[in-house]
């Protein structure tokens, strides 16, 4: 368990951006609870199957969305809650159990040590083809050289917390290559970190379950990439 008479790590907060993971999001809460003592924010992106309930039963502080915004804008949501009450560092990561609690003493070391300002958890070995034909053509034409840049489980600090909670950063519709190219811009410093990740244990990749749903992800994340210099101004 990671030691938390730090006084810095006493100020962070797990964000988990959720839509129907009803069969999987109480366990991922319990896991967190036994490796960490932090809040736990399962943000409901508008689920139909009673996530919310589940996550508010096995104890975590629940938002509700009203309308599905999104993996990304359910992260942001949570984002700005941690903003208004003034946590310093934010852990995100997905409800569906793909990724485990007990990396999270590697992933929080880097920013806590301030070698970065937001940590990746990276495992480029996942994932189906679709997803590993979109990592290289994205990283390309972004020029990002950052090895997994569609996870979710990520940790930000106070810089990182504050580009996101920006209007521009409402913008953006995906967390990754727009996500990375605005935090990049404003000289927020980010690092990979080398996690393994568990098979998604159900439900279906919000992204890459169909290929319509990939080309609408690519011809967004290209146009991102393409006028990217929008995001120094």
């Amino acid at each position: 368990m990671i030691d938390y008479r730090n006084e810095t790590l006493a100020s962070c907060v797990v964000i988990i951006p959720a839509h129907n993971e009803v069969n999987d999001v109480q366990s991922v809460i319990k896991q967190l609870k036994q490796c960490c003592s932090y809040p736990i924010v399962v943000v409901d992106d508008a689920s139909t199957d009673g996530t919310g309930s589940k996550a508010r039963e096995a104890g975590a502080i629940v938002i509700p969305l009203l309308v599905q915004l999104g993996a990304w804008g359910a992260t942001q949501t949570g984002l700005r809650y941690a903003y208004s009450k003034g946590y310093q560092f934010v852990i995100t990561m997905d409800a569906d159990g793909q990724h485990e609690a007990a990396s999270l003493p590697d992933l929080i070391q880097p920013v806590l040590e301030n070698e970065a300002d937001v940590s990746i958890g990276a495992c480029t070995v996942r994932g189906s083809i679709l997803r590993q034909i979109a990592w290289v053509v994205m990283k390309r034409v972004s020029g990002l050289s950052l090895e997994d840049i569609t996870s979710g489980f990520r940790v930000y600090n106070g810089k990182a917390i504050k580009v996101l909670t920006s209007k521009l950063a409402t913008l953006l519709e995906y967390q990754d290559v727009g996500v990375l190219i605005l935090l990049q811009s404003r000289g927020v410093r980010i690092k990979n970190v080398e996690v393994t990740m568990l098979p998604r244990r159900s439900g279906i990749s919000r992204i890459f379950h169909s290929w319509p749903s990939v080309i609408h992800y690519f011809f967004h994340t290209l146009l991102l990439s393409i006028t990217k210099r929008s995001f120094s101004k």
